[in-house]
């Protein structure tokens, strides 16, 4: 079982543009160095035509990285890695809003046929 360590900016800033290519450019390389990190998955919002009403929220990135295992991941929380990596988000330009932190295990509960290849069964 895999973990996801995800980091959820629900913030309002000037140069969102700005921000955006300074977390890839700046950021995400620093995150890279993470041991144990297996992937790292930037997620931003879409305008998407959902016909029921829903809660949209407000964030503009989502950041997921994932781990082999629990272990793995609170080793990199004890890296020196991290501790760069928070070291720069401390020089993130300002924002208003929040940014939230959570792990989470991962229970993958369905996969479409094809994506194992199997194309005659789907």
């Amino acid at each position: 079982m895999s973990v996801s360590y995800f980091v959820r900016y629900d913030i309002e800033i000037a140069d969102l543009e700005g921000f955006m290519r300074r977390y890839r450019e700046v950021h995400v390389p620093l995150v890279a160095r993470w041991p144990g990190l297996r992937r790292m998955v930037l997620h931003s919002p879409l305008a998407c035509q959902d016909p029921f009403p829903v809660n949209r929220g407000k964030a503009v990135l989502m950041a997921q990285l994932e781990f082999e295992n629990e272990a793995s991941m609170n080793a990199a929380f004890a890296s020196r890695e991290r501790a760069a990596a928070r070291d720069d988000f401390k020089q993130f330009p300002s924002y208003a809003g929040t940014v939230v932190h959570q792990a989470m295990a991962q229970d993958e509960v369905y996969r479409a046929p094809w994506l194992d290849g199997n194309e005659e069964e789907a």
